[in-house]
């Protein structure tokens, strides 16, 4: 019988891992399209990173729920209301490579801190998830950050267009530490630890690259979109998964 952790801890598993997916997906666009070559292989890398980081939480997931899932299941046989990554790594880059870049520090300085503290759950295959998972971070976290400063502290163009990326992206980081009853299950358990208590350090991360690169964080934030825990998502997400999710929907007894 499935119990009540149990289901918290899948659940759990799923937001980690499709926040990566989608990441990656997102990411793995510019496959091809890269604006130097080091860069283009640079950006499939960590796309590949962010799937492997998936991979792991989705199969162990499945390990979880039985039933004869598998990790393709998670990522091909739902649809965008069932999935549960946050709102800003669905949002469509548009071949801007400083929005990219911009989405990859955000999100990339939470999941650094997320996964420092994972390494410590109670949970081994968390903890050894997160282990794995960091190594990859620390590089997307200085990878990113060095662009930020590259193009904010570059000419006249560059510094507006990824001063463009931080206003349009700054409203979705809230929802980076959103938190629910899941969380606090897991929390109780020390499987999972509360994002609010390092929501200074990342603030402190993010801003210290921001004033390298002479860049004013927004002031207002009011507008604070949210849903990717509910599977509320925008408009972005059921275009992404119709191409992501064609291939094994249109030929499901395909073998990779």
């Amino acid at each position: 019988m499935m119990t009540d952790l149990n289901k918290a801890l899948i659940d759990f598993c799923l937001r980690i891992a499709d926040n990566s997916l989608i990441h990656a997906q997102r990411i793995s666009e510019w496959t091809g399209h890269g604006p130097i070559l080091e860069e283009d292989i640079a950006m499939s890398n960590v796309a590949l990173d962010l799937i492997g980081q998936s991979r792991g939480f989705y199969t162990y997931a499945a390990q979880i729920e039985g039933d004869g899932k598998t990790e393709d299941f998670y990522a091909f046989r739902r649809g965008e209301r069932e999935f549960r990554n946050k709102l800003m790594v669905e949002q469509p880059d548009n071949k801007d490579f400083g929005f990219t870049m911009m989405k990859l520090f955000l999100n990339g300085c939470f999941d650094y801190l997320m996964f420092r503290d994972l390494m410590k759950s109670t949970d081994e295959t968390i903890s050894g998830l997160a282990a794995k998972s960091i190594k990859e971070v620390t590089y997307h976290v200085r990878h990113a950050g060095d662009w930020i400063v590259r193009l904010g502290d570059g000419t006249e163009e560059s510094h507006q267009r990824i001063q463009n990326s931080l206003n349009e992206l700054w409203p979705y980081t809230n929802e980076l530490f959103e938190q629910d009853s899941v969380d606090a299950l897991l929390i109780s358990n020390g499987i999972a630890f509360d994002k609010e208590k390092f929501r200074d350090e990342w603030t402190k991360m993010v801003h210290e690259i921001f004033a390298k690169a002479t860049l004013p964080v927004p002031e207002n934030n009011t507008y604070s979109p949210t849903g990717g825990l509910k599977g509320i998502h925008s408009e972005h997400l059921g275009y992404l998964l119709a191409e992501m999710q064609y291939l094994p929907r249109t030929y499901p007894d395909a073998v990779w």
